[in-house]
């Protein structure tokens, strides 16, 4: 049973066919532990104010303001009304604009998932014919939609019975990945590296299941939580010590791969003896591993 509530109401668009929508938000932090500030003498919540940073002092709402900064100190007060003289009204339609393969949509992109389900029962055999439609075409709707004054991009993609609509980035909203990769140094890796790593991720390979997802993080503030409330103490773990000793990472991947197969002896056998020998050693090592596994 969906939420009575949805956070957008109105039609989704294909050419001349028109059908009653809502949408969903799919994502939820509802369960994650929050904190407040408090004062810690009274235990009292602390309530935040706005100051003036060259004053200090705290500013009414009534002289709030918004202000774009144009220079170093130098702010351009815009107006209320000038705000939304710009902001897009919205006309509650969602109007698809094309269909793309999923597989050219670049997932850094991807922003906030909503679901989207048809609204009413006259609405049901439009909805039905949009979905089926793109599941066999094995498309992605590019729509747009306005979301708080603001008009975004939507990708959407059948799920299940309904549709799921994800808001796309914009490319301004992206960094450029080079300025953080062309520092990254190309070097030789030899082939027996390459194929130990290859087989250590057969090891570990596996079908994408988010059930096994666990965050330990958030267990751990629910206990504590739970154990200051109760009155208990709370033990600070040590400090770990971080190991400066540089890795062999040849021998580092032989072992990783010898501890997942029990193949410990073969590996030291291939370490043990150096030059290209222990190339051919290490390469059969690995056969022998992937004829195993």
């Amino acid at each position: 049973m969906a939420p009575r509530r949805a956070y957008w109401k109105g039609s989704l668009k294909l050419s001349l066919v028109t059908c009653p929508v809502a949408l969903y938000p799919a994502s939820t932090s509802v369960e994650k532990t929050r904190f407040h500030m408090i004062n810690t003498e009274t235990g009292n919540r602390l309530k935040q104010q706005m100051i003036d940073e060259e004053t200090g002092e705290v500013v009414e709402k009534d002289q709030k303001g918004r202000g774009y900064e144009v220079r170093k100190g130098k702010y351009v007060e815009i107006e209320k009304e000038e705000l939304e003289a710009v902001q897009i009204e919205s006309t509650h339609t969602i109007d698809i604009d094309s269909f793309v393969p999923a597989d050219e949509i670049d997932k850094r992109y991807l922003n906030h998932p909503y679901y989207i389900v048809p609204e009413g029962k006259a609405a049901i055999d439009a909805f039905a014919v949009i979905r089926d439609a793109m599941k066999d075409k094995g498309r992605v709707a590019l729509a747009r939609i306005v979301l708080t004054n603001r008009e975004h991009v939507l990708a959407i993609e059948p799920l299940g019975k309904g549709l799921l609509a994800t808001t796309l980035r914009y490319p301004y909203e992206l960094r450029d990945a080079d300025e953080y990769f062309d520092d990254i140094k190309s070097p030789k890796i030899s082939k027996d590296m390459v194929e130990l790593a290859g087989h250590i991720l057969d090891t570990k390979a596996a079908h994408f299941d988010p059930s096994k997802f666990k965050d330990d993080y958030e267990t751990a503030l629910k206990a504590l939580v739970k154990r200051k409330a109760a009155g208990k103490s709370i033990k600070l773990p040590e400090p770990e010590e971080k190991s400066d000793n540089v890795v062999d990472l040849m021998e580092a991947l032989r072992q990783s791969l010898g501890s997942k197969k029990g193949g410990k002896p073969a590996a030291r056998r291939a370490s043990s003896r150096g030059g290209g020998r222990a190339g051919k050693k290490a390469h059969r090592s690995a056969a022998r591993a992937r004829k195993a596994s």
